[in-house]
């Protein structure tokens, strides 16, 4: 363990410049990056994107890179949390985006979501 401890304040500062100087494609495709919560006793800290990140189909890819770099480049940190609200906890799919008069979930002969109607 190191001698030299940083406070959760300049912790916090590293890992939104990390944030800001790895990934600026995030926020210039419309998506954003907070941190939602950040243990330093620990060594993790958890992240939510969103904006255009939620249904993002590389967003799953966005999200292991923040993981590989950031542990790698900040040394105390040693795990990594990421969520883009769209999946269902970790539990397998989720990412998957939807369409107007789609509807979820299986009964497809409802007639509650027809979706549009078609111009002929």
């Amino acid at each position: 363990m190191s001698t030299e401890t940083k406070s959760e304040d300049d912790l916090r500062e590293e890992v939104t410049n990390f944030l800001r100087r790895n990934f600026p494609q995030i926020q210039m495709h419309g998506g954003s990056a907070s941190i939602t919560n950040l243990d330093p006793e620990e060594g993790s800290v958890s992240l939510q994107l969103g904006g255009a990140c939620s249904g993002c189909g590389i967003s799953p890819m966005t999200i292991q890179a923040i993981k590989s770099r950031m542990t790698k480049e900040i040394p105390e940190i040693s795990q990594v949390h990421a969520d883009t609200g769209m999946d269902d906890g970790g539990h397998g799919g989720g990412m998957s985006p939807s369409f107007p008069g789609e509807s979820r979930g299986g009964d497809l002969g409802g007639e509650d979501d027809e979706g549009p109607e078609a111009p002929f």
